[in-house]
């Protein structure tokens, strides 16, 4: 199950209760104060995990407690620590604080870790009260509670490359060429209703993430279709890759394809609309000697300086210039900002 946005409750643990307690032994007329501190309560920690994919767990877990540490004891002897609690999480989750909203942490990357809730100090026993005039104390401290926190979990995948366009356009048969991703393909709308990765092997010890999302209808902005919750997956990307339906049998004209999804992209940002894109005009094998539709596109695709591959992700043809088309603008712009993301 994919789940890419949870709300989560944790309780860290309490620390314990310091001791009151005097020594009494045999032969020794005076004994002191012994009482021990109270352990400390337990911490709850997420950590950003390569081989999770899902928020899922936090479904099926919305409250999340930890160990309270326990009381203090005579001999001064501190009382056990509260287990912290490390929870998985994807890498590219960001947890934000429910109340403001501010964000907590944002784990980019594998086993990054954050104390979300830290669990309470343990309370001081009678023995630290102890002084030369005050020799019998019978003070204790009790343990301070741990921190509750109410957090919004929300996953933006990390990908290089984005792919954009609308519902049977040929981006999950595309993806499923060009890198080891297996998404379900099938001759309906909306086959694909989650994110899907894949990373795609250049050569030369280079390769490249790409990120198929869920497709894109018009008044994908106010809810229509999927709406646009999945395009949160592209804003880490650094590429767009449009998907266009070339197809005279579509019924679409590919040219007010790519306006639509323009116009989505900009109503749900337009720093994702700004990104640089590649257009990959896909099904070329069936528009035979009339090449009206791709030359249309390609004049369009000029005005905006977008580059244009006429493919067929089905055949597999025009793939290899399009990949390398993507690898040499991602390199390009890992000289331009150092590799970081956008």
């Amino acid at each position: 199950m994919f789940i890419d946005q949870v709300t989560v409750t944790l309780k860290a643990g309490r620390g314990g209760n310091g001791c009151v307690s005097f020594r009494r032994e045999a032969r020794v007329p005076k004994g002191g104060p012994d009482g021990g501190h109270g352990g400390d309560g337990g911490s709850i920690i997420f950590m950003a995990d390569e081989n999770i994919s899902s928020l899922a767990y936090f479904r099926f877990h919305p409250i999340i407690k930890a160990k309270n540490g326990a009381p203090g004891e005579g001999g001064n002897r501190r009382g056990r620590r509260g287990a912290d609690i490390r929870l998985g999480v994807p890498v590219g989750t960001i947890i934000r604080e429910m109340d403001g909203g501010a964000i907590l942490a944002d784990l980019t990357e594998h086993g990054r870790t954050v104390v979300a809730a830290r669990g309470g100090r343990g309370g001081r026993g009678n023995a630290s009260y102890a002084t030369s005039t005050h020799q019998a104390p019978r003070e204790w401290q009790p343990g301070r509670p741990g921190e509750e926190k109410a957090l919004f979990l929300e996953l933006k995948l990390i990908a290089d490359v984005g792919l954009v366009g609308f519902p049977n356009a040929g981006k999950s048969t595309l993806i499923s060429r060009i890198s080891a991703a297996r998404p379900a393909i099938a001759d309906y709308p909306f086959t694909t209703l989650t994110p899907n990765l894949g990373v795609v092997d250049v050569g030369g010890y280079r390769s490249f993430v790409v990120a198929d999302i869920p497709g894109l209808i018009e008044g994908a902005h106010r809810g229509q279709g999927l709406g646009v919750r999945f395009l949160r997956h592209i804003e880490r990307t650094k590429l767009l890759v449009h998907v266009i339906d070339l197809s005279p049998y579509s019924g679409r004209d590919p040219v007010e394809d790519f306006r639509v999804i323009m116009a989505e992209l900009e109503a749900f940002s337009p720093e994702v609309a700004r990104r640089p894109q590649i257009l990959a005009a896909n099904k070329a094998d069936l528009i035979g000697g009339d090449r009206a539709r791709l030359l249309r596109l390609k004049r369009m695709a000029a005005r905006r300086k977008i580059p244009v591959f006429a493919v067929s992700a089905l055949k597999r043809e025009g793939l290899g210039p399009l990949v390398e088309a993507v690898a040499r603008e991602l390199d390009l712009l890992a000289g331009n900002n150092g590799g970081g993301q956008p």
